[in-house]
């Protein structure tokens, strides 16, 4: 079995472990081919491609990490994404979710507050030639107005609490999951649903440790 084939089943086992906290049991066919498609070794840093196949977060530079495959795999589930949706990512990291999600949404509006990760990132997807994720360089927390509302809004990055603006961007019918909680303390991800009359319901999916969220929007 080849690394990646041996991660997915990694996954789809670590999936069934923890069905009673997520509630998702099995991977859906999109998500699992979108992570059979998009190779992690591409949005690893030099010297980390041996790694890239490993289901544990890798560092990236500046304090920031790629996620771990399980996280990128159940965040991408909860989302419920189909084709024709616009999917807001505060997070660009290195790149590595947002391909995930362009193999599934319509369109990827992704951002970054480190200019050097962006930029790399905007490196790493044109490699891969999608052509349907837009980046920007900026502070996530604040969202992204010009292109509201979103079908889907995935954070990977800790808040203390749900950035206004991103529940406002939020569509009707629309799904966030974003991890909350302090830095070094307890953090939850969270899946934030808003129906058609725009109410929001939030539920804990399971415990988490992420990288802080920076810049205002989330204060």
């Amino acid at each position: 079995m080849g690394e990646h084939a041996a991660l997915l089943t990694e996954i789809e086992a670590e999936f069934r472990a923890t069905a009673h906290w997520t509630g998702r049991a099995i991977l859906s066919p999109p998500v699992a081919a979108a992570l059979s498609k998009v190779p992690r070794e591409a949005f690893v840093t030099p010297g980390s491609e041996r790694a890239a196949y490993e289901n544990r977060p890798l560092p990236i530079g500046h304090g920031q990490t790629i996620s771990q495959p399980f996280i990128v795999a159940l965040m991408t589930e909860l989302l419920d994404l189909q084709a024709n949706d616009t999917v807001l990512e505060v997070g660009t990291g290195s790149g590595y979710q947002a391909a995930v999600l362009a193999e599934i949404a319509g369109r990827v509006c992704s951002i970054e507050v480190i200019p050097e990760l962006a930029a790399r990132a905007a490196t790493a997807l044109a490699a891969q030639g999608y052509s349907n994720i837009e980046l920007r360089t900026g502070d996530g927390g604040l969202g992204w107005s010009e292109r509201a509302p979103f079908d889907a809004i995935i954070v990977t990055a800790a808040a203390a609490d749900l950035p206004p603006a991103l529940l406002e961007q939020l569509g009707p019918g629309g799904r966030m999951v974003i991890p909350v909680g302090p830095v070094h303390g307890e953090q939850e991800l969270l899946l934030i649903t808003k129906d058609a009359a725009g109410a929001v319901t939030r539920r804990s999916i399971l415990p988490v440790a992420f990288v802080p969220l920076t810049g205002r929007g989330h204060d």
